[in-house]
């Protein structure tokens, strides 16, 4: 846009004066980033019809908008935002995402105004050049290399930005400056277990221990929001710096044993323990209650899951507990009492050497029985849309079925097929997915996909042809992988906005997710119900789905060919109707010579089959 445009456009709406200025930067060439649509590149602007020209990406090309209704809606990006660079140079950014996360992230954030950022505001700049999905594992170790890059002043709370810096600051004296200026305490343990592993090596940190030993121990002492989780952590970096400074540990309140004396879910507080403590944590145990701590490991190993699960199988294995964790297993297997995560342990580790012994009596088809019942549940008792990691773990895992079948007999394998049928917690298409392994290996669970079959009429199967059915396959997989995630993104961009009652962006992004999931939802029934073929089997004796027919209307005379073919492949235009249309219902089964009536919005039509051929030979 011009100044003259400008000028013109201001004259008519004054209250574009305070946008005069993104109003100069709208010219083409310029990237932009809309609210709803998304990135793009300004590319004309028509001063007659008072339109900018955007190119949107995911082929949105040649959007018009009204600079004066967009004005509020749409960022007009600089030449180093990285947004921008990871289009005008592409080779770089990406050099700089495998390889210099760091160098990356300071170029993001010296690029900002202030040069400072929010993780929110980082996050969505990353969903949008690395990806909505692949940015979160990407993002998750990036942090990790922050916090020792002098550059960067990573924040201690959520609600503090990130900050790039223009002199370099040492780690250590960021995290010693953090520790004593921090009245959190939670975060005070944490700093202060950075700064006793930097002890050894840092003089500046030695000479600061007393000083650190006692605030921390000031913070464990009276703070009333710790966790016994959070107080246990503390008093384990305490004792550290005790030792190190060849002070009284035992005289030290409080002690980790007052902490476990006043614990009620021993459980709750391993769940709440960073992983590098656990295995301290079942000494701690051990030397408490010598004569119960037995049952009480037993107990954590039933209610424990992912690297805790590990830590209690291998303590209970270095103090020659391998017979009671063989009975426990195969007992909780028998009651049926076993859960979720402990499953995916013994799973995930059925091929492991050091665990052979254990896991090997157990990969039967009552493992199975009990996995089964372990995603049904959680899923009954899942409210939203989480996934469930067994579940995932079943499905992905394409040997495990087969293995945990490999000493069933039919009775057997038939029960399960029928539990996982009736299932909650998989999708239809998961379902056939995990009974074609079971029918590989007992042909016999057909029958009961038969009988499921039976149970629903004719009608509500479709036929389809390949190429559609796999058209429908393509477009459900993209809303799971993309649209759907990508809405999710829209949604929380949008509500970052503001007061939601006036944001018209989330509004438009909560439609969209309820078209997005609803269509889900239907391509979920239909894939499920969709028969493919070929069309082989149609015939030139009477009409039948991939049939070619030619007709005379009635109230005309006049001649029409048409092709009835799967449910999914109408196409008026070219002649070709589904099966489940009016006029082909009313023909399907007819032979040459017959008429058939229909009535469509309230016409009626006569039509007589003149003759009939095979799509399949016309092809």
């Amino acid at each position: 846009m011009n100044k003259e445009a400008i000028d013109a456009l201001i004259e008519k709406n004054p209250k574009l004066v305070p946008h005069r200025a993104k109003l100069e930067a709208m010219v083409p060439g310029n990237y932009c980033l809309h609210r709803s649509w998304g990135f793009g590149k300004i590319v004309d602007y028509n001063a007659a019809d008072d339109r900018l020209i955007i190119d949107f990406e995911d082929g949105k090309d040649g959007h018009a908008m009204a600079p004066a209704f967009c004005v509020d809606k749409l960022d007009i990006l600089k030449p180093n935002d990285i947004l921008v660079r990871s289009r005008t140079e592409p080779d770089l950014i990406e050099e700089m995402i495998k390889k210099k996360p760091a160098d990356l992230i300071c170029e993001i954030i010296a690029a900002s105004d202030d040069q400072a950022m929010m993780a929110s505001e980082i996050e969505r700049l990353l969903a949008r050049v690395i990806g909505p999905i692949k940015y979160k594992k990407w993002w998750t170790a990036t942090k990790k290399v922050l916090v020792k890059d002098p550059r960067i002043g990573v924040p201690l709370k959520k609600t503090d930005p990130y900050i790039f810096r223009d002199e370099p600051v040492k780690p250590e004296d960021e995290i010693l400056e953090q520790f004593h200026a921090t009245k959190n305490s939670k975060q005070k343990i944490e700093l202060g277990e950075k700064l006793y592993a930097l002890s050894e090596n840092i003089s500046v940190i030695r000479e600061e221990m007393p000083a650190i030993l006692e605030e921390l121990t000031e913070a464990i002492a009276h703070a009333k929001s710790l966790s016994q989780a959070d107080r246990l952590h503390g008093v384990w970096v305490r004792n550290n710096l005790a030792r190190d400074l060849h002070e009284d540990v035992e005289s030290l309140e409080p002690s980790s044993a007052s902490i476990l004396d006043a614990t009620n879910d021993y459980s709750e507080l391993a769940a709440h323990l960073p992983a590098q403590y656990f295995k301290r944590y079942l000494d701690l145990i051990s030397r408490t209650y010598p004569d119960k701590w037995q049952s009480m490991v037993e107990d954590l190993l039933r209610n424990s899951s992912g690297k805790f699960t590990s830590e209690c199988i291998n303590f209970m294995l270095e103090h020659e507990m391998e017979e009671r964790i063989r009975y426990c297993l195969d007992r909780w297997l028998k009651e049926q009492t076993i859960k979720g995560p402990l499953l995916f342990w013994v799973v995930k580790n059925r091929a492991s050497k050091k665990y052979n012994s254990i896991i090997e009596p157990l990969v039967t088809p009552r493992l199975l029985a009990a996995m089964f019942y372990a995603i049904d549940y959680e899923a009954l008792q899942n409210a939203s849309t989480r996934r469930i990691p067994l579940a995932d773990l079943l499905s992905d895992d394409t040997t495990l079925i087969p293995d945990l079948l490999s000493t069933a007999n039919v009775e057997t394998a038939n029960d399960l097929a029928q539990t996982l049928l009736l299932n909650q917690g998989f999708e239809d298409l998961t379902k056939k997915s995990l009974l074609a392994r079971f029918i590989k290996q007992f042909p016999s669970v057909q029958s009961l996909l038969a009988g499921q079959a039976a149970e629903t009429s004719e009608e509500e199967a479709l036929i389809v042809s390949q190429e559609s059915f796999n058209a429908a396959k393509s477009e459900y997989e993209e809303l799971i992988s993309k649209k759907i995630p990508e809405n999710k993104l829209a949604i929380q961009v949008a509500r970052d906005h503001g007061d939601l009652k006036e944001n018209s962006e989330y509004k438009m992004a909560r439609q969209d997710q309820d078209l997005l999931l609803s269509r889900k939802n239907e391509l979920e029934v239909d894939l499920s119900r969709a028969r493919v073929t070929d069309f082989t089997d149609a015939t030139v004796e009477n009409v039948s789905i991939g049939s070619i027919v030619e007709l005379k209307e009635g109230s005309s005379g006049n001649t029409q060919r048409y092709s009835i073919l799967g449910a999914w492949d109408s196409d008026p235009d070219n002649d070709v109707l589904s099966y489940k249309t009016p006029l082909a219902q009313a023909l399907l089964g007819k032979e040459p010579g017959a008429t058939v009536t229909t009535k469509i919005g309230g016409n009626e039509e006569q039509w007589t089959v003149l003759s009939i051929a095979r799509w399949v030979d016309a092809k």
